[in-house]
């Protein structure tokens, strides 16, 4: 999102205008910015064989994936859903990474048939693998490394208390497990969370991947998840990305050179990769002020953008409307029923009813965790690419609501 000629726009198209024609609130992503962070991974990786496997979660639209899948990435599927989505969007079964949690035996089959990697974390699942497929189908193993990182409690995974990954200290069980079913194991993965910002937190847990590696002679690759920062604030921090590449690349060489033969590397970014390039616009309700705060009503909310109130993510706000006159302090609140904040105590230029807010960084965990609480209907999905708007979801309509329901005689 840029300012030029008095007007806020991506690629040259007004963001306003895209609210007068598509309607508020709005899903607004710049493929471009997509496409340069996946340029900036490939940059930072170049001297080693980089698989970029996109975590899908992160934002789900079928042209996304369309639009990663064109500009060489894989996939990360968490869901047997995911993994139908993938392939409907065109990627290889092979290019998928299929990596479920707490999920029944028959969505791993269900997986296996569709032949896409499938990454394992639990001992009793394992078994359960190696009763049914024995050698026959390559499977990952997901460790646990007992790192603390991340940015809140709900997005650190790899701490010694989390439900994901098979805990590094039960590796000698694991080994027992692989002998006893002659499992093909090709990848082994690690993940310890979300808004990693230190290189030294990637070789940390590099290292206990090298180590668990050693116990196994035919892997194909090793995974080191993603988690890299972004920006969310003016003048905010991010993970250094060709730092982490320099330094992990340096040693994963090092690694593969003491293994024997060079294997492939892989992370799985989400956010790293869509969530600078989406921007979510609202409309502005009304102002009330109380004797504590100015607020001002959007017409969006926690059903659209959960992540304030469920991670207190900070997603910065800009008044599109206004570009000069003076600032005063507000408080963004959606109009779901119950508390609904999306911005607390913040500088806008002076705000009227009917001006467009924009909140930032909302391609990540945005619309894919979009809801339809207080029977709120979901805002349409705009894709501008190479300087055209595309509406690559359209706006629910009061009949959505319905569509799945049946309606009985009472």
């Amino acid at each position: 999102m840029q300012i030029n000629e008095n007007f806020y726009h991506i690629q040259g198209i007004p963001l306003t205008s895209l609210v007068e024609q598509y309607g508020s609130p709005l899903y607004v992503y710049d493929a471009d910015k997509i496409l340069h962070q996946v340029g900036l991974l490939k940059q930072a990786f170049s001297t080693v064989d980089l698989k970029i496997k996109y975590a899908t979660k992160a934002l789900s639209n079928i042209n996304i994936l369309k639009l990663l899948r064109k500009a060489g990435t894989g996939a990360d599927a968490v869901s047997i859903e995911e993994v139908l989505l993938c392939l409907h969007a065109g990627f290889e079964p092979k290019d998928i990474m299929y990596t479920p949690n707490s999920v029944g035996f028959a969505e791993i089959q269900q997986a296996v048939d569709l032949g896409v990697m499938i990454n394992i974390d639990s001992i009793p699942m394992l078994e359960h693998f190696g009763t049914f497929y024995g050698n026959q189908v390559p499977v990952c193993i997901r460790l646990n490394p007992h790192i603390l990182a991340g940015g809140n409690a709900k997005i650190s995974v790899g701490h010694i208390d989390s439900k994901f990954g098979i805990s590094i200290l039960q590796l000698k069980h694991i080994l027992k497990v692989v002998e006893a079913y002659d499992l093909n194991i090709t990848g082994l993965h690690v993940h310890t969370g979300s808004d990693i910002l230190d290189a030294d937190v990637f070789l940390k847990g590099a290292e206990i991947l090298f180590d668990a590696a050693r116990e196994f002679r035919d892997l194909q690759f090793l995974d080191f998840g993603g988690g890299f920062k972004v920006a969310y604030k003016p003048g905010d921090i991010a993970t250094d990305i060709l730092d982490v590449g320099a330094k992990v690349s340096k040693a994963f060489q090092e690694f593969c050179e003491e293994y024997g033969r060079p294997l492939e590397i892989w992370f799985e970014p989400g956010k790293f990769l869509v969530s600078e390039s989406g921007v979510l616009l609202t409309k502005v309700n009304l102002i009330k002020s109380t004797p504590a705060s100015t607020f001002i009503g959007v017409d969006t909310g926690l059903n659209h953008l959960i992540r304030p109130m469920m991670y207190d993510a900070y997603h910065h706000v800009v008044n599109i409307s206004k570009l000069d006159g003076p600032e005063r302090v507000y408080t963004i609140v959606g109009y779901i029923c119950e508390t609904d904040t999306i911005a607390a105590d913040r500088k806008l230029k002076e705000v009227q009813e009917g001006d467009i807010i924009a909140i930032k960084n909302a391609g990540a965990y945005g619309f894919s965790m979009a809801s339809n609480y207080n029977s709120r209907l979901k805002p349409a999905e705009i894709l501008i690419l190479d300087g055209k708007a595309h509406v690559i979801r359209e706006r629910e309509s009061f009949e959505d609501i319905l569509r799945h329901q049946i309606d009985i005689t009472l």
